[in-house]
Protein backbone atom coordinates (compact mmCIF):
# COMPACT_ATOMS: atom_id res chain seq x y z
CA UNK A 1 0.00 0.00 0.00
CA UNK A 2 1.15 3.39 -0.70
CA UNK A 3 1.26 6.30 1.74
CA UNK A 4 -0.91 8.84 1.89
CA UNK A 5 1.33 11.25 2.13
CA UNK A 6 2.49 9.93 -1.39
CA UNK A 7 -0.58 10.55 -2.67
CA UNK A 8 -0.70 14.22 -1.53
CA UNK A 9 2.68 14.74 -3.12
CA UNK A 10 1.75 13.59 -6.44
CA UNK A 11 -1.30 15.28 -6.49
CA UNK A 12 0.54 18.67 -5.98
CA UNK A 13 2.90 17.68 -8.96
CA UNK A 14 0.06 16.72 -11.39
CA UNK A 15 -1.40 20.05 -11.12
CA UNK A 16 2.14 21.78 -11.66
CA UNK A 17 3.62 19.71 -14.54
CA UNK A 18 0.18 19.53 -16.29
CA UNK A 19 0.28 22.97 -16.27
CA UNK A 20 3.39 23.59 -17.66
CA UNK A 21 3.07 20.73 -20.31
CA UNK A 22 -0.16 22.15 -21.35
CA UNK A 23 1.10 25.66 -21.39
CA UNK A 24 4.41 24.81 -22.88
CA UNK A 25 6.26 21.55 -22.05
CA UNK A 26 8.48 20.06 -19.68
CA UNK A 27 6.38 19.14 -17.00
CA UNK A 28 7.66 15.59 -16.92
CA UNK A 29 10.69 16.59 -16.14
CA UNK A 30 9.40 17.27 -12.60
CA UNK A 31 7.00 13.91 -12.50
CA UNK A 32 9.38 11.68 -13.68
CA UNK A 33 12.11 12.36 -10.88
CA UNK A 34 9.53 12.80 -8.25
CA UNK A 35 8.03 9.27 -9.23
CA UNK A 36 11.68 7.85 -8.92
CA UNK A 37 11.60 9.22 -5.59
CA UNK A 38 8.63 7.49 -4.29
CA UNK A 39 10.52 4.00 -4.84
CA UNK A 40 9.56 3.34 -9.01
CA UNK A 41 11.95 2.12 -11.43
CA UNK A 42 12.32 4.32 -14.34
CA UNK A 43 10.40 2.15 -16.58
CA UNK A 44 7.64 1.99 -14.34
CA UNK A 45 8.12 5.96 -13.45
CA UNK A 46 7.72 6.52 -17.43
CA UNK A 47 4.54 3.98 -17.74
CA UNK A 48 2.53 5.69 -14.71
CA UNK A 49 4.01 9.22 -15.47
CA UNK A 50 1.45 8.51 -18.65
CA UNK A 51 -1.69 7.62 -17.04
CA UNK A 52 -1.42 11.63 -15.82
CA UNK A 53 -0.24 12.48 -19.32
CA UNK A 54 -3.27 11.49 -20.55
CA UNK A 55 -5.81 12.38 -17.98
CA UNK A 56 -4.31 16.13 -18.12
CA UNK A 57 -4.98 16.33 -21.84
CA UNK A 58 -8.80 14.68 -21.70
CA UNK A 59 -8.85 17.49 -19.42
CA UNK A 60 -7.03 20.34 -21.89
CA UNK A 61 -8.74 19.61 -24.31
CA UNK A 62 -12.64 19.63 -22.72
CA UNK A 63 -11.63 22.99 -21.56
CA UNK A 64 -10.42 24.26 -24.68
CA UNK A 65 -13.52 23.09 -26.41
CA UNK A 66 -15.97 24.73 -23.74
CA UNK A 67 -14.14 27.95 -24.69
CA UNK A 68 -14.68 27.41 -28.12
CA UNK A 69 -10.61 26.47 -29.45
CA UNK A 70 -10.93 23.17 -31.62
CA UNK A 71 -10.54 21.94 -35.31
CA UNK A 72 -10.89 18.27 -34.27
CA UNK A 73 -10.51 17.13 -38.26
CA UNK A 74 -7.10 18.94 -38.98
CA UNK A 75 -5.65 17.97 -35.30
CA UNK A 76 -6.91 13.99 -36.29
CA UNK A 77 -4.97 14.30 -39.56
CA UNK A 78 -1.78 15.04 -37.38
CA UNK A 79 -2.83 12.52 -35.10
CA UNK A 80 -2.92 9.54 -37.23
CA UNK A 81 0.54 10.66 -38.65
CA UNK A 82 2.06 10.89 -35.51
CA UNK A 83 0.25 7.95 -33.56
CA UNK A 84 2.36 4.85 -35.46
CA UNK A 85 5.58 6.99 -34.52
CA UNK A 86 3.94 6.69 -30.68
CA UNK A 87 3.58 3.28 -30.62
CA UNK A 88 6.80 2.11 -32.24
CA UNK A 89 8.46 4.43 -29.45
CA UNK A 90 6.89 2.67 -27.04
CA UNK A 91 7.39 -0.63 -28.07
CA UNK A 92 11.40 0.32 -27.81
CA UNK A 93 10.37 0.91 -24.18
CA UNK A 94 13.85 1.76 -23.10
CA UNK A 95 15.45 4.47 -20.76
CA UNK A 96 16.97 7.14 -21.22
CA UNK A 97 20.60 7.80 -19.30
CA UNK A 98 23.36 8.55 -21.50
CA UNK A 99 24.70 11.87 -20.87
CA UNK A 100 25.60 13.00 -24.72
CA UNK A 101 21.89 12.59 -25.24
CA UNK A 102 20.86 14.59 -22.80
CA UNK A 103 23.31 17.60 -24.14
CA UNK A 104 21.84 17.12 -27.36
CA UNK A 105 18.36 17.18 -26.20
CA UNK A 106 19.15 20.55 -23.95
CA UNK A 107 20.64 21.52 -27.61
CA UNK A 108 16.97 21.18 -29.29
CA UNK A 109 15.41 23.01 -26.23
CA UNK A 110 17.49 26.31 -26.80
CA UNK A 111 17.06 25.70 -30.30
CA UNK A 112 13.53 25.65 -29.58
CA UNK A 113 13.13 28.90 -27.70
CA UNK A 114 14.80 30.71 -30.26
CA UNK A 115 13.03 29.49 -33.42
CA UNK A 116 10.00 30.46 -30.87
CA UNK A 117 11.16 33.77 -30.15
CA UNK A 118 11.44 34.81 -34.02
CA UNK A 119 8.68 36.82 -35.05
CA UNK A 120 6.86 35.99 -37.68
CA UNK A 121 6.88 38.24 -40.86
CA UNK A 122 4.05 39.91 -41.70
CA UNK A 123 3.81 38.37 -45.35
CA UNK A 124 0.69 38.24 -47.67
CA UNK A 125 -1.93 35.36 -47.15
CA UNK A 126 0.15 32.02 -48.33
CA UNK A 127 -1.13 30.71 -51.32
CA UNK A 128 -3.03 27.18 -51.34
CA UNK A 129 0.04 26.33 -52.92
CA UNK A 130 1.93 27.25 -50.00
CA UNK A 131 -0.12 25.70 -47.53
CA UNK A 132 -0.05 22.54 -49.24
CA UNK A 133 3.57 22.39 -49.60
CA UNK A 134 3.56 23.12 -45.36
CA UNK A 135 1.51 20.21 -44.86
CA UNK A 136 3.47 17.70 -47.03
CA UNK A 137 6.50 18.50 -44.28
CA UNK A 138 3.98 18.16 -41.18
CA UNK A 139 2.87 14.88 -41.65
CA UNK A 140 6.53 13.14 -42.07
CA UNK A 141 7.14 15.67 -38.91
CA UNK A 142 4.65 14.66 -36.63
CA UNK A 143 5.69 10.55 -37.42
CA UNK A 144 8.76 11.72 -35.81
CA UNK A 145 7.89 13.33 -32.74
CA UNK A 146 4.83 10.82 -32.12
CA UNK A 147 8.22 8.55 -31.69
CA UNK A 148 9.97 10.64 -29.75
CA UNK A 149 6.79 10.94 -27.59
CA UNK A 150 6.05 6.84 -27.24
CA UNK A 151 9.84 6.58 -26.61
CA UNK A 152 10.53 9.41 -24.20
CA UNK A 153 7.73 11.50 -24.02
CA UNK A 154 9.92 14.49 -21.78
CA UNK A 155 9.69 18.00 -23.26
CA UNK A 156 7.95 16.24 -26.61
CA UNK A 157 5.66 19.76 -26.17
CA UNK A 158 8.09 21.75 -26.98
CA UNK A 159 8.70 20.04 -30.31
CA UNK A 160 5.12 19.76 -31.34
CA UNK A 161 4.90 23.52 -30.68
CA UNK A 162 7.77 24.41 -32.76
CA UNK A 163 6.51 22.06 -35.63
CA UNK A 164 2.77 23.84 -35.67
CA UNK A 165 4.09 27.20 -35.28
CA UNK A 166 7.17 27.22 -37.88
CA UNK A 167 5.85 24.88 -40.51
CA UNK A 168 1.95 25.53 -40.19
CA UNK A 169 2.16 29.16 -39.45
CA UNK A 170 -0.45 28.85 -36.24
CA UNK A 171 -1.43 30.76 -33.27
CA UNK A 172 0.20 29.85 -30.11
CA UNK A 173 -3.34 29.40 -28.79
CA UNK A 174 -4.13 27.10 -31.64
CA UNK A 175 -0.85 25.45 -31.76
CA UNK A 176 -1.40 24.26 -27.94
CA UNK A 177 -4.69 22.86 -28.76
CA UNK A 178 -3.44 20.75 -31.34
CA UNK A 179 -0.67 19.38 -28.94
CA UNK A 180 -3.33 18.44 -25.77
CA UNK A 181 -5.51 16.80 -28.57
CA UNK A 182 -2.47 14.81 -30.37
CA UNK A 183 -0.67 13.81 -27.39
CA UNK A 184 -4.08 12.91 -25.64
CA UNK A 185 -4.88 10.06 -28.71
CA UNK A 186 -1.82 8.85 -28.91
CA UNK A 187 -0.95 8.26 -25.24
CA UNK A 188 -3.88 5.83 -25.07
CA UNK A 189 -2.17 3.42 -27.70
CA UNK A 190 1.12 4.48 -25.81
CA UNK A 191 -0.05 3.63 -22.55
CA UNK A 192 -1.75 -0.13 -23.24
CA UNK A 193 1.92 -1.11 -24.15
CA UNK A 194 3.69 0.18 -21.21
CA UNK A 195 0.36 -1.29 -18.84
CA UNK A 196 0.30 -4.64 -20.43
CA UNK A 197 4.45 -5.17 -20.14
CA UNK A 198 3.86 -4.63 -16.28
CA UNK A 199 5.31 -1.19 -16.37
CA UNK A 200 2.29 1.33 -14.89
CA UNK A 201 1.56 1.87 -10.92
CA UNK A 202 -1.74 2.64 -10.83
CA UNK A 203 -2.42 4.13 -7.79
CA UNK A 204 0.58 6.52 -8.06
CA UNK A 205 -0.57 7.18 -11.63
CA UNK A 206 -4.19 8.14 -10.78
CA UNK A 207 -3.23 10.33 -7.91
CA UNK A 208 -0.50 11.97 -10.17
CA UNK A 209 -3.25 12.63 -12.78
CA UNK A 210 -6.14 13.85 -10.53
CA UNK A 211 -3.93 17.12 -10.18
CA UNK A 212 -2.94 16.84 -13.62
CA UNK A 213 -6.52 17.30 -14.87
CA UNK A 214 -6.96 20.32 -12.42
CA UNK A 215 -3.40 21.29 -13.89
CA UNK A 216 -4.54 20.97 -17.53
CA UNK A 217 -8.04 22.47 -17.10
CA UNK A 218 -6.41 25.55 -16.00
CA UNK A 219 -3.74 25.88 -18.01
CA UNK A 220 -5.76 25.36 -20.87
CA UNK A 221 -8.30 28.61 -19.92
CA UNK A 222 -5.05 30.54 -19.04
CA UNK A 223 -4.11 29.58 -22.69
CA UNK A 224 -6.90 31.24 -24.36
CA UNK A 225 -6.99 34.28 -21.90
CA UNK A 226 -3.77 35.30 -21.70
CA UNK A 227 -3.15 34.38 -25.77
CA UNK A 228 0.11 34.18 -27.60
CA UNK A 229 2.02 36.95 -24.99
CA UNK A 230 1.57 34.33 -22.12
CA UNK A 231 2.56 31.36 -23.58
CA UNK A 232 5.51 32.97 -25.18
CA UNK A 233 6.21 33.70 -21.27
CA UNK A 234 5.70 30.29 -20.39
CA UNK A 235 7.49 28.77 -23.08
CA UNK A 236 10.46 30.95 -22.99
CA UNK A 237 10.78 30.60 -19.24
CA UNK A 238 9.94 26.58 -19.30
CA UNK A 239 12.63 25.70 -22.08
CA UNK A 240 15.32 28.12 -20.75
CA UNK A 241 14.97 26.09 -17.39
CA UNK A 242 15.06 22.70 -19.16
CA UNK A 243 17.90 23.10 -20.70
CA UNK A 244 20.09 24.91 -17.99
CA UNK A 245 19.22 21.20 -15.94
CA UNK A 246 19.82 18.83 -18.77
CA UNK A 247 23.19 20.98 -19.30
CA UNK A 248 23.37 20.27 -15.28
CA UNK A 249 23.53 23.83 -14.52
CA UNK A 250 20.99 23.67 -11.86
Amino acid sequence: MHEISHVIILFAVGVLSAFLNVMAGGGSAIALPVLIFLGLDSAVANGTNRVAILIQNVSAVASFRRQEVHAIRQSLRFTLWAMPGAVAGAVLGVTISDVWFQRILGAVMILTVVTILIPEKGAAPASDESKHRRERWIYPIMTGIGLYGGFIQVSVGFLFMAALYHVMKMDLVYVNMHKVTIVMLYMIPALAVYALTGNVDWILGLALGAGSAVGGWWAAHASVKGGEKTIRIVLVVAILVMALKLFGAL
